[in-house]
């Protein structure tokens, strides 16, 4: 495919009954171009139509094969007098059911714009994939770099694919290996995820390190059991000032002890002090 259009026509062979394999496929091996072949039910009725065919008599053809009823001996009279090739016929002939291509043009469009981000701006499609699409985060494997996060992945897979330890994947983990996924592909090309930090990290959504362009920095929810409103309750305190100890932390903010203590082992607290006393014999 070179052209939009050969994507629109990819996307009507993957989504119709009987389109492609057994048709198109076998078409586009004996050297038809994807532009070629039936990929929508709307290209029956403009194919027809620039054979000649009159506007009615091509529309009733198309409803007629999009459904999978094939065509009619007459049908088919008018289709081969209108000099259209039998290769062709044959080929609507099979079709069982067509995806409409205006919904090949909406999926394909939002493809492109996907991967135009991908390719073009990575770390905004890194941070509303993560932001938006994950439901599940591991942050220290996350944080390690490609080996950690491919032996997690090959971690959970093994177990899913043998009978006798399936059932010892979580939905947790589950959904951890679609994070992990994308994780995967943000390492291999280039970039990082560094931990959470009290001043670095918003409330929800990731966001570029500001100190590392090629990095992303995780929000505070990928913490396990804490909440947005306790995210979004540090993000607003850090806002009005420094914190000067991990009690001024746990005063100042909704955070509990046991997320406290959660954030101290992440690493996420960097030398934040316990107490606001100053021992005299440090």
């Amino acid at each position: 495919p070179n052209k939009f259009s050969d994507l629109v026509i990819l996307s009507g062979l993957s989504h119709g009954t009987d389109v492609w394999a057994g048709n198109a496929q076998e078409l586009v091996r004996q050297g038809k171009s994807i532009s070629e072949v039936i990929g929508c039910r709307d290209d029956i009725m403009t194919y027809l139509m620039d054979m000649g065919l009159e506007p009615k008599e091509s529309f009733v053809i198309m409803e007629g094969v999009r459904k999978g009823k094939g065509l009619t001996e007459d049908q088919e009279k008018i289709m081969r007098a209108h000099n259209v090739p039998d290769w062709y016929i044959q080929s609507a002939k099979k079709i069982k059911y067509m995806f409409p291509k205006a919904h090949a043009v909406a999926y394909v469009t939002m493809a492109v714009r996907l991967a135009w981000y991908k390719v073009h701006e990575p770390l905004t499609f890194y941070i509303q994939y993560l932001s938006l699409r994950c439901t599940s985060y591991e942050i220290e494997t996350m944080t390690k770099g490609l080996e950690a996060v491919q032996y997690r992945m090959n971690d959970i897979y093994s177990r899913l694919s043998k009978f006798e330890t399936k059932n010892t994947v979580s939905n947790k983990e589950a959904n951890l290996f679609d994070t992990l996924e994308i994780c995967e592909e943000l390492y291999a090309r280039g970039y990082k995820i560094n931990n959470v930090d009290l001043y670095k990290s918003k409330a929800t959504i990731f966001s570029v390190d500001p100190d590392d362009d090629k990095a992303l920095i995780p929000p505070f929810i990928v913490v396990d059991k804490l909440g947005e409103s306790v995210a979004t309750s540090i993000e607003e305190e850090r806002e009005k000032g420094e914190f000067i100890s991990q009690d001024d932390l746990l005063k100042r903010t909704k955070l509990s002890s046991s997320l406290l203590a959660e954030l101290k082992r992440l690493g996420s607290l960097g030398n934040l002090p316990e107490s606001n006393q100053i021992s005299l014999f440090d």
